[in-house]
Order: structure tokens, then C-alpha cells, then sequence
């Protein structure tokens, strides 16, 4: 029962997250008949499956929204604002029934009683309402053919296959034929495993989509085929019904042509010959995809980074080994390692698009606690992260947009007053950045007060009243322990815990974040983020005894100076193709005594729009870096992304050349604008 649940679970919290799309896609247009399909098609799928694994509470609760859904879309009632309200608790209350479907908690009992009556209130209610869009009854009917190949196991985990061809059946008119594969001896039949194969012809209004929707809890364990049939002047006679049965064999399918030849009239066929071809050239299926739980592909990336380890010990052995032939197998080690590693960092990657749904739940329900009128809008969620990112970024981003809603944005009113819209616009925009990905949330709102900033930090004791600080440093006030410039404690804000709590957070996976703000125009908060957290491609350095990684997409250029050239520069410039640059002499800031070269190597890196140069001993050349952590004692050196072990079972450490550069900037160790 804990593995149906499992697969049921991870089915529709995808689908759950449609759902919401489309609710809030309806929120701001009522009339989209699209958004309407996907909810009640999301409805509709959550109902069956849940039947199918015996979850009665939530398919009663999702039948009965389906139903108001199903009256829109076909017309007979009008969306209304009531309806979206208690369809949005529905969501918030199949969360908890997806935890406990049997409704074991008396309180989870009593709370979906009282969701049922709602949506029975709504069902005798809405009824008499006009729909202001186009009754979908009147959409052209279409022809398809259906191949649904179960595979031997799916009875073992819950799924009926009649279930699902009924459902099928139930979208319109159509016929469905079985067929045997695989079949075995009969003394061999195992009545646990499926045999039973259809191929279904369906005349339909509904969408391709919407066809495909009926098997998305079991896309992985069955192979399915859809092409449409290009000609809408079919009936099945009870003459075709006999045709079919004639030439239907138990042990094969009919397949697609044979099928068409028997009911589609002769005289369009061939007029329909040219159409046919296209049709079955772009209804050809596409590329399958499986469900792969998150622990494996962890255990999969951890394996990649133990090769990938083992593969530089390997290198470093054929190259003072100085056999051809092991060279040979080095290199071609080195290339697969290469291909599977960056094959298995792909598979990590989530688009933070996946975050955006729940993001936008949160501005509408804290937008109207609030009673403030304010826009979601989203740029760049394509932007693809590793998923170990994503899942502790969620309640850092969740902070910041809370933050926003409540500080940032002023009430309409307030908005009005200083010649502002009324509606307020929060933006999330991600874009990459070299190794980097950057995420921004912008809010058009007061911006932050400085001066109250200041004093509120001079009332709490964390500066004095005569500290000297800058804008910058004022700024980064908000992200300590127990600061608030809030009036008083709400639900939302005010006890001084969520922005330290957001730079901890970020810190942690190796993030930096940074504030822009103009009073009265709004504010930025901008988080630098790693691709990844397992491995990077480096550039391996060396400074006396001591190896240090940089990251390769931080790299712009290096470039061979003059040792003695660094070592008598008076404020840490240097010229570097005719352009003046500012550079940190590494060997000076880590304190390493052993003799320095006659040439060192500078390498260029680009902080913020400045090029900053980095001066190491030599250049290694570049290393694929497995990052392992430091430990406690390296806990508050930000500079320091964790170590790697090379090939001859040494350690080197990972430098973050942005968090570096930044603490030498602060400190005032380096001075980027000035010569």
C-alpha cells in the first residue's frame, strides 16, 4: 500500500501543480477556455487514479469540483469568483488528504464534509448561471487511433487497464479491440501479470492532450501510440463493427493502415492518400520518458564524482607511467567520464520554473491578506539549477517575496498618493552568469529607508551613533540577527528572523546575495547562485606548496607577468593589454612564504562588470573538481567553495574567486575604481 501511495503521490502533486496554473491563469480571465480544459482535465485524472488506488476521499472531493468544471466548460454555468475561492481550499485540502487519503484523523473527516457541502452549494447554485464563452459541444468531432500496450507487470502495482479503456471509451463514440502479447503456454499463465493488449478507435471532441491525460499515471509502464485519422465522415456501422472482427486476429493488432482501409469510405481515401502520409510523419511517438526517484539520480551523481576522482589518479599514473598504450586508455577513460558526468549533471537540472507555481499562490493569498493589488510577473524560469540547489532555495525565495509584499510594496492608496499605479509589480527574473546563475526579485515599491535602517540598528546597539557607513553597509544591516524595521509583529513580519535566516540559507549552498535600492522607486535583491554543488570544471594553480581550484567559467584570461612587477605595485594595479587592472597578489593574502618564481601567472576575472586579476605562481591546467566540504573550521571563510582531492591523493582547495574578491573590496584591501 506504501508503493501505491508513492506512485500516486508523485503523479498528482504534478498534476496538482497544473491545476493551480490554470486556477490562477482563470483568476485574471475568466473566459479562457483553455485554462478551464486543464483544470478539469487535472480533476478528471486526479479522480480516476485516485478510484484506482482506492483513495475514495479525494476522488468524491474531485468528482464533485470536476462536475462544476464540466458545466462551465460546456457551457451551462458562468466561473465565478465563489467558485475559484472554494475551488482554491479544494487544492489546500487534497494536500492533507494526499497524507492521509483514509481519512484517519477526525479533524481531516469533519474539514472534508465541509468541502463537500461547499461544492454542493456550488453545483445548485451556479446552475442557473449564463456562461459568457462558447459552448464546447459544438467543437468538430475527430477520428484517432489508439495502441495501448500495458506492460506484464502494471496489475501488480494497482492500475486497471479496462478502467482506463473505459475511460477512454467515455470521451465519445468508439470501439476498443483486445489482443494478446507475450502469451505464454497456458500452463505457464501467471494471473498476476497483463497478456492483454488494445488497439481503440475514438471519435472525439476532446484533444490529443486530453486523450493522453487518461494514461498519465502509467506513461511508464505501458507503451502507447496516438495518431489522428484524417477524415471525420466515419461511422461505425454494425457492417464495420464485422468488417473489423473478421480480420481481427487475437495474437497481433490490426495496426493503423489496416484499420483505416476498413473505415474510412473508399471514395476518400485516396483524395485523403497525401494527408494520411503527413499525418502519420507527425504523429509518429514521440521520445518516452520515465520517473526516476531523487535518491537514485543522488546516488548516481555521488558514483560520477568517485569516477570522476578515480579517473585523475588514473591520468596521473599514465603520465609518469610513460606507456602509450595506458595513455591511450587514460584518455578514452577520461572523455567517457567526461560524457557520463555531464550527462548525469543534466539529469539534476530543474528549471525554477518549478518553483514559480507555488510563488504565485503565495502573492495572491498575502496580496489580498494584505489588501494590497499586486502582480506576479516572471522572466527567465527556464533557467535550469541542480535540483540539491532548488530544494533549499525554496524558503529563502519564499522570505524575500514575503518581504516584498509586506515592506516593499505601499498600499494602493499610498501608491496612488505618490503618483504610482495602484497595482504593485513584483518580478522573479534568473539568467546565467558564466559558472553562475543569477536570481532577481524586483519590487516597484518604497525602497528601503536608510536613515530608519540607521537608527534602528543605533536603538537595537548593533553600531554606535557615530559609526561612519556607507549605503552599502547600511543595507546589509537588515540581514542580522534580530533586525526589523517593522512597527509590529504580523503573521507575515516584524520578529527580525527571516533575512538572516535568507543569507544563512543562501551561504549554505555556496549563494551569495546582494540589495539595490532607491527610496520610492523599489528594491532588488539579487542572489548569486552555483550551477551545481557536486562537481565544476576547474583551473588547477598553484601558489608554493600549496594547489588551489578556480572555477573555469569564472576564467576571462591569463596572462605572464613579471614577479617583481606585482610585488612593487603601490595600490595593486597592474597593466594588462594596455588596460589598467586592479589584481590581488594571492601568495601575499594567504601568507605563503616558499620562494615566489621569476614569472607569475595573473588571471582575469570578471566581478560586476570589473576586471579583477588574480596573481598565482603557475597554472596546472584544467581539473574536473569533485567538491568535498571543509569542515567546521573553514565554517565562516565564504571564500573557500569546500576541497578536492587530486589524482596523487593531495588536497586543493576551491577557491570562490566573486566571494573573494568581494571580501577584500569591503574590507578595503582592494579599491575597483580608481587607479
Amino acid at each position: 500500500m506504501d508503493n501505491l501511495h508513492s506512485i500516486f503521490m508523485a503523479e498528482a502533486t504534478e498534476l496538482m501543480g497544473d491545476l493551480e496554473k490554470g486556477l490562477l491563469l482563470l483568476e485574471s480571465d475568466p473566459s479562457n477556455a483553455e485554462a478551464i480544459g486543464r483544470v478539469f482535465r487535472a480533476m478528471h485524472t486526479i479522480k480516476g487514479s485516485a478510484g484506482m488506488f482506492g483513495f475514495d476521499s479525494v476522488s468524491s472531493l474531485t468528482h464533485q469540483i470536476e462536475t462544476v468544471f464540466d458545466s462551465i466548460r460546456n457551457g451551462k454555468c458562468a466561473l465565478t469568483p465563489e467558485i475559484l475561492r472554494v475551488t482554491f481550499e479544494s487544492l489546500d485540502h487534497l494536500h492533507k488528504l494526499f497524507i492521509d487519503p483514509q481519512l484517519n484523523d477526525d479533524a481531516l473527516k469533519q474539514a472534508q464534509s465541509f468541502m463537500l457541502k461547499q461544492v454542493e452549494v456550488l453545483l445548485t447554485t451556479s446552475s442557473g448561471s449564463q456562461a459568457p464563452f462558447v459552448n464546447n459541444s459544438t467543437k468538430e468531432s475527430h477520428w484517432y487511433y489508439i495502441k495501448f500496450e500495458p506492460n506484464l507487470n502494471i496489475l501488480r502495482n494497482g492500475s486497471n487497464t479496462f478502467y482506463l479503456v473505459e475511460d477512454l471509451l467515455a470521451m465519445g463514440e468508439g470501439i476498443a479491440i483486445p489482443y494478446f502479447k507475450d502469451l505464454p503456454a497456458l500452463d505457464a499463465i501467471d494471473p498476476q501479470l497483463n497478456y492483454t493488449c488494445f488497439e481503440i478507435l475514438l471519435g472525439t471532441t476532446k484533444t490529443e492532450a486530453e486523450i493522453k491525460d487518461v494514461f498519465i499515471f502509467v506513461t511508464s509502464e505501458c507503451l502507447l501510440e496516438i495518431k489522428a485519422i484524417p477524415s471525420s465522415d466515419i461511422i461505425l456501422t454494425e457492417k464495420i463493427h464485422q468488417q473489423i472482427w473478421q480480420s481481427h486476429s487475437i495474437l497481433k493488432p490490426l495496426e493503423y493502415d489496416a484499420l483505416c482501409n476498413l473505415i474510412i469510405p473508399v471514395k476518400k481515401q485516396k483524395a485523403e492518400a497525401v494527408s494520411n502520409s503527413t499525418e502519420n510523419h507527425r504523429n509518429k511517438p514521440a521520445a518516452s520518458s520515465i520517473r526516476v526517484a531523487s535518491d537514485r539520480l543522488d546516488e548516481l551523481m555521488n558514483l560520477v564524482s568517485e569516477l570522476v576522482t578515480t579517473q585523475a589518479s588514473l591520468s596521473l599514473f599514465a603520465d609518469r607511467t610513460e606507456s602509450p598504450g595506458l595513455s591511450n586508455i587514460s584518455e578514452n577513460v577520461e572523455k567517457i567520464t567526461r560524457r557520463l558526468r555531464d550527462n548525469a549533471f543534466t539529469m539534476s537540472l530543474i528549471p525554477i520554473e518549478s518553483l514559480v507555481v507555488r510563488f504565485q499562490r503565495l502573492v495572491r493569498d498575502l496580496s489580498k491578506e494584505l489588501n494590497k493589488d499586486i502582480i506576479f510577473k516572471t522572466e527567465g524560469v527556464e533557467t535550469e539549477i541542480d535540483k540539491s540547489i532548488i530544494e533549499k532555495l525554496t524558503d529563502p525565495l519564499l522570505h524575500l517575496l514575503r518581504n516584498s509584499l509586506d515592506h516593499g510594496i505601499e498600499a494602493p492608496d499610498e501608491r496612488l498618493r505618490k503618483g504610482k499605479p495602484k497595482q504593485g509589480v513584483l518580478l522573479l527574473k534568473s539568467y546565467y552568469s558564466g559558472a553562475n546563475v543569477i536570481i532577481e526579485i524586483t519590487d516597484d515599491g518604497a525602497g528601503i529607508n536608510l536613515e530608519k535602517v540607521r537608527s534602528k540598528a543605533i536603538s537595537k546597539g548593533l553600531i554606535t551613533a557615530d559609526a561612519v557607513m556607507d549605503d552599502k553597509e547600511l543595507t546589509n544591516l537588515i540581514f542580522m540577527a534580530g533586525f526589523s524595521t517593522a512597527e509590529q509583529v504580523t503573521g507575515v513580519s516584524g520578529r527580525g528572523v527571516g533575512m538572516d535566516v535568507v543569507r544563512r540559507n543562501i551561504s549554505d549552498i555556496r549563494g551569495d546575495i546582494e540589495i539595490r535600492t532607491k527610496q520610492n522607486v523599489g528594491t532588488t535583491f539579487s542572489i548569486r547562485l552555483p550551477l551545481t554543488l557536486s562537481i565544476i570544471d576547474g583551473l588547477l594553480v598553484r601558489i608554493g606548496q600549496t594547489d588551489f581550484v578556480l572555477p573555469l567559467g569564472s576564467v576571462s584570461k591569463c596572462y605572464e607577468v613579471e614577479t617583481t612587477t606585482l610585488e612593487k605595485s603601490f595600490n595593486q594595479w597592474v597593466t594588462l593589454e594596455g588596460q589598467r587592472t586592479p589584481f590581488l597578489f594571492l601568495r601575499k593574502e594567504f601568507d605563503i612564504t616558499h620562494t615566489a618564481p621569476l614569472y607569475s601567472q595573473v588571471i582575469k576575472i570578471n566581478h560586476e562588470g570589473h576586471s579583477v586579476g588574480l596573481a598565482v605562481d603557475r597554472i596546472v591546467g584544467e581539473y574536473q573538481a569533485v567538491l568535498k566540504p571543509l569542515g567546521d573550521f573553514y565554517r565562516h571563510q565564504e571564500e573557500y567553495s569546500g576541497a578536492t582531492i587530486l589524482g596523487d591523493g593531495s588536497v586543493a582547495i576551491v577557491l570562490d574567486p566573486y566571494k573573494l574578491i568581494k571580501k577584500l573590496v569591503d574590507k578595503h584591501v582592494l579599491n575597483l575604481k580608481t587607479a
